[in-house]
């Protein structure tokens, strides 16, 4: 069997030697490879040896130690990661709610959820204006060619949430998010595509989400209700 043990104070060619002889000598020891980069020593063992029998064998120069094994943290499922996303998505479904419930209203409850949704987001991303935009051109296809356009994103949000909540033209503010969602999605639909591995910016650098599908799925929803807004109002 193989063991990594780590040996300090080697210096040179010659002490690579003078352990690599030293440990190979040991009756429980088969081969031992050192590596000087690494300060590490692969033993070939025919049988368990203890650490202390292993540095008798070496000069006092050089001190060895059985190499720690890390133990790399559990991943979080994608539904754990997403967690945040989907209870912010819960609060602002049910403010919008709240406030169009009597009387009902379908049009009202979607202009006020566009605008909660755009200002709860920009918030986020304004939370660090700095990470934001370099985060954001990972993805988005005119952040890329025009790097000024992810530094004024979070505030086109912010202005468009106002736009939406105070009723202030409208038909304008849809035109907008279709064309500024629509830009996004085309950025995110060919992340997924390629499958890269990428931090998804829609709730800035404060909470680190993935690129999935939900990313996707919110943007399309913005997206459904601007069309049907605009529809509704012709």
């Amino acid at each position: 069997m193989n063991q990594i043990y780590t040996v300090t104070g080697m210096t040179c060619g010659s002490c690579k030697a003078s352990v690599e002889e030293a440990l190979t000598n040991l009756s429980d020891v088969e081969e031992a490879v050192v590596d000087l980069t690494t300060s590490q020593v692969v033993l070939e063992l025919s049988g368990n040896i203890s650490v202390e029998k292993l540095q008798e064998a070496l000069s006092d120069k050089y001190t060895i130690s059985e190499k720690k094994r890390v133990v790399q943290p559990k991943e979080k499922s994608e539904l754990k990661q997403l967690f945040p996303l989907f209870l912010i998505f819960g609060y602002i479904i049910i403010a919008s709610f709240l406030l169009n419930y009597k009387p009902w209203g379908v049009n009202s409850f979607m202009l006020d959820f566009m605008g909660l949704f755009y200002i709860v987001f920009s918030f986020f991303k304004l939370l660090d204006l700095k990470g934001f935009p370099q985060s954001f051109r990972m993805y988005d296809p005119l952040a890329k060619v025009m790097p000024i356009y992810s530094w004024i994103y979070p505030f086109i949000e912010v202005a468009l949430g106002i736009m939406f909540l105070m009723r202030i033209e409208i038909p304008l503010a849809l035109v907008v998010t279709l064309i500024v969602l629509g830009i996004t999605t085309i950025g995110v639909t060919k992340t997924l595509f390629d499958k890269k591995s990428i931090q998804c910016a829609c709730l800035g650098t404060a909470l680190r989400l993935p690129m999935t599908k939900a990313t996707f799925i919110e943007n399309s929803i913005m997206i459904v209700m601007a069309i049907i807004m605009l529809i509704n109002l012709n």
